[in-house]
């Protein structure tokens, strides 16, 4: 090939190129071109934004979804399972309070039967404690009868020959009596200065003679134990409680006359000269003689009017 012939060969060809050059720049670019391009361009603003390189978290793409189908079957189980746990507890909580409600009713009941067993004890004890011995039984004597002794301030009235009140027939023997005999421990117990072991007595015998003649006994000289022993305001209600409860009874006079005396010593004048004016308005004509013969120097020391 001449030079010639070479010149003009390279001519065309560069007249070519020059030709297809623009058509080239003018081809859009396809897809994943522009994908390269747009990662390029990513992956430079990432080395600007975190230079010390993608975080684990942010940088980049998940080819994960946020919650996929294990997840949710995942956190599903977890919650089934805290829901029966919540119920077990729910069912055990109300089995407990229904136990604790079962076990107070039976403690009640147990503390009651122990309650009644410790009396009927006592009441058995009191009657073997008293079993032989001579028991006082009130009485009134009749002309050409036989004499009666009283025993101490308790009212205690015992008979060689005991008849009734009315002078009908003789009194039933006191061996016979369990309330008599309870009564009478009481007595013992309070005469010989053991006040708290008496009014536990007499208060025993009340619950379980409520009916018995020396109820209103009993109750008076409970009354009278605690003012023996120092405690006023207890004595006091219990004697108004005596009177109140039972006016009729055979001491309902003395409690309200003792009544008068627990006052006194509560700092009360005003209050005993009420129960001395009372026992007079009340018991003016069965006043028996003890009482009439102690109630004047009462009232002088209340300075009643």
């Amino acid at each position: 090939m001449t030079a010639k012939t070479l010149r003009l060969t390279l001519a065309v060809a560069v007249l070519l190129g020059v030709g297809m050059a623009p058509a080239l720049a003018q081809r859009p670019p396809t897809p994943e071109e522009r994908i390269e391009r747009l990662e390029r361009q990513l992956r430079q603003v990432q080395r600007q934004v975190f230079p010390r390189g993608q975080p684990a978290d942010t940088a980049g793409f998940s080819s994960e979804p946020a919650a996929t189908q294990s997840s949710f079957r995942t956190l599903d189980q977890r919650l089934n399972g805290l829901e029966r746990q919540l119920a077990d507890i729910t069912r055990q909580a109300e089995e407990n309070g229904h136990r604790m409600t079962v076990m107070q009713a039976e403690l009640a009941r147990l503390q009651t039967d122990q309650e009644e067993r410790l009396a009927a004890l006592e009441r058995a004890a009191a009657t073997a404690a008293t079993e032989g011995a001579a028991p006082g039984v009130a009485a009134t004597a009749t002309p050409g009868g036989p004499a009666a002794t009283t025993n101490g301030a308790a009212g205690s009235t015992t008979v060689a020959n005991p008849v009734n009140a009315d002078g009908g027939p003789p009194a039933a023997v006191a061996a016979d009596d369990p309330g008599e005999l309870a009564y009478d421990e009481g007595y013992e117990l309070w005469r010989t200065g053991k006040y708290d072991q008496a009014i536990t007595s007499l208060r025993a015998f009340s619950s379980s003679f409520p009916k018995h003649r020396r109820a209103s006994w009993a109750n008076n000289l409970a009354g009278r134990a605690l003012l023996d022993k120092g405690e006023p305001r207890a004595a006091a209600e219990a004697l108004l409680a005596n009177y109140r409860s039972n006016p009729k009874g055979e001491r309902a006079a003395d409690s309200l006359y003792y009544l008068g005396q627990a006052l006194m010593q509560l700092n009360q004048p005003g209050q005993a000269c009420k129960a001395y004016a009372e026992l007079e308005s009340v018991y003016a004509s069965s006043l028996r003689a003890e009482l009439k013969r102690l109630l004047p120097n009462a009232k002088s020391e209340a300075s009643c009017s």
